[in-house]
């Protein structure tokens, strides 16, 4: 099991590797999904958002999730086949939370460092959690 630490983790980069380890059999647990970074100019990334939430209704879908933990774990479901049988038992191997959970307090958290910010060299970017509460989470 390995336990990542999503402090200034650029969103897509982090999502790719992390399906990759998915589908290659390995259990993944991401604590601080609301410290996750999202390259882009800020408002244009808050329209993006805001017009994936308005698209479903609340009895027909597609349902978009505004909890920064939600967020990520939708973002990294859309990166593996999560309508085959493989995508799913990947799926169900990943655990996202906000914050620390107790029972992931003693372990040793990694980090990625190709999907580190400091890659980014502008500092056009949004903090997930921002973003959640922007879109009306209350996480």
């Amino acid at each position: 099991m390995a336990v990542i630490d999503a402090n200034n983790l650029i969103l897509g980069r982090m999502a790719s590797l992390v399906a990759r380890r998915l589908l290659n059999g390995e259990e993944i647990n991401i604590i601080n999904a609301e410290k996750v970074i999202i390259s882009g100019r800020r408002d244009a990334t808050f329209e993006r958002y805001k017009r994936y939430i308005d698209r479903g209704s609340r009895e027909f879908g597609p349902h978009f999730p505004r909890r920064p933990d939600q967020i990520v774990a939708r973002t990294i479901r859309g990166m593996i086949p999560h309508k085959k049988m493989t995508g799913r038992e990947a799926y169900d191997r990943l655990k996202v939370y906000i914050g620390v959970p107790p029972e992931l307090s003693k372990e040793q958290a990694n980090t990625l460092q190709e999907a580190s910010i400091t890659r980014l060299s502008t500092s056009n970017y949004t903090v997930l959690g921002d973003l959640s509460k922007r879109l009306g989470s209350k996480f």
